[in-house]
């Protein structure tokens, strides 16, 4: 199981976890973490969200201020990319996948502490989207 949080491109969001998301697949479900036992998973299409990020925990750290250069001590795997979301969020980070004519692709924060393991941009979902 996988712990997600689905934000959604209106702006709503989703917290819990899911062991059938797949990038090929429009769509997957998600077991909230508030909801009562017994509950069941909700379904989420993946075109109606701005990005699904996988994260350590679901609480994160309000106080920590996410890094957005690239430590030279630390070469990253992948390439370098800077994400513009239409909502004006910017996220920097690495990638292995991304091609501008596929829905989507997966990002590795460049910042190690944190609490997002990797997210799934959807492009639709991006103003702005560059090499660095």
């Amino acid at each position: 199981m996988n712990k997600v949080v689905a934000r959604y491109a209106d702006g709503r969001m989703a917290k819990g976890t899911t062991a059938d998301f797949f990038p090929t697949k429009d769509l997957f479900h998600v077991s909230l973490v508030d909801a009562p036992e017994g509950t069941k998973p909700v379904e989420v299409n993946t075109k109606d969200l701005k990005a699904l990020f996988f994260v350590k925990s679901f609480e994160g750290d309000s106080q920590h201020v996410e890094r957005k250069t690239f430590d030279p001590e630390r070469p990253p795997a992948g390439r370098r990319i800077k994400v513009l979301f239409k909502d004006g969020e910017v996220l920097t980070g690495t990638t292995t996948g991304y091609q501008p004519k596929r829905s989507g692709f997966f990002l590795v924060p460049v910042d190690v502490a944190s609490n997002i393991e990797r997210c799934y941009v959807i492009v639709e979902a991006t103003r702005e989207i560059g090499f660095i």
